[in-house]
């Protein structure tokens, strides 16, 4: 997937605004962190169900940009004082620590927009189809709204400080975190043209390793250090959330992480094509230590 990951990096740059503008430090926020690196999963999941539906690779560029930016909105205004109040992001100081609260703020709003924008221009709509294009922009706008990232972030504020059920916080991973990662995996299928019933399987490998993801990094706050995940570790201890690890231990995490990730490899076999690196990118989401 090493491939995947140049050309989603070389592609976000390529669609952002020219910096010869006013706003200038605005475009430079919004690049400061699209440049931050991670491990594109998001990307990685479009364009992997793209090739699984024998899409074409550059139908699949618009729509695994557009993930990848409203994954990078949401981790700046994650950081943001108003919300988990982190100065650091990736190992680097975070957006809002280097450009200031208002631009880091905007910038975020602004990859918002930026992604829906790449996703409908004639360019995305040549390479796919406007019925394609239509379907995802409804897709990403549906997982990332008050139904899906954003509804889970407000259940993850109400419930600072409060120790919340295993059901409430089961909801509000699933929308805070395996939204996003299941519009990527049906963003793929869409790109190709896939039917619905090869959409609703990704689908369900997309929540599954989402959810997993989700308990993964529960652990890793835990078990890991500042040096090792690039952000500090400890803080949902600190800030008195209820975790998965709170709720159930770090060994009956460590079991859910292996039993949704077998699930997810379960629901590929919908597919008639070569599942292998699907396979292998969910064992590896579920071993990761950063």
């Amino acid at each position: 997937m090493t491939d995947y990951i140049k050309q989603t990096e070389q592609a976000l740059y390529d669609y952002l605004p020219d910096l010869n503008c006013r706003e200038k430090e605005l475009i430079e926020s919004m690049k400061y962190s699209l440049e931050a690196g991670g491990k594109r999963v998001r990307p990685n999941l479009v364009f992997s169900f793209n090739e699984l539906c024998n899409g074409k690779t550059d139908a699949a560029v618009p729509f695994a940009c557009a993930v990848e930016m409203i994954h990078t909105y949401s981790l700046i205004h994650d950081d943001l004082p108003c919300m988990d109040n982190d100065d650091m992001r990736r190992g680097k100081p975070s957006n809002h620590k280097v450009y200031g609260e208002d631009t880091a703020l905007l910038a975020g709003d602004a990859l918002q927009s930026l992604a829906f924008e790449i996703m409908t221009s004639d360019k995305a709509i040549s390479q796919s189809s406007a019925a394609a294009c239509c379907k995802a922009v409804n897709t990403l706008a549906a997982y990332c709204g008050a139904r899906g990232m954003v509804g889970g972030q407000v259940i993850d504020i109400i419930n600072e400080n409060k120790s919340a059920p295993l059901e409430v916080l089961r909801e509000m991973d699933y929308k805070k975190t395996a939204c996003l990662i299941k519009a990527a995996c049906e963003l793929g299928c869409i790109s190709a043209n896939a039917d619905d019933k090869l959409i609703k399987s990704a689908s369900e490998y997309g929540e599954c390793i989402g959810i997993a993801f989700q308990i993964q990094d529960d652990i890793l706050d835990v078990t890991s250090t500042d040096e090792e995940l690039g952000k500090p570790v400890g803080s949902d201890n600190e800030n008195a959330k209820s975790t998965y690890v709170s709720l159930l231990g770090i060994e009956k995490c460590r079991e859910l992480v292996a039993e949704l990730t077998d699930k997810a490899k379960t629901a590929l076999n919908a597919f008639d094509g070569d599942t292998t690196a699907l396979c292998d990118f969910a064992d590896y989401l579920a071993s990761r230590k950063k």
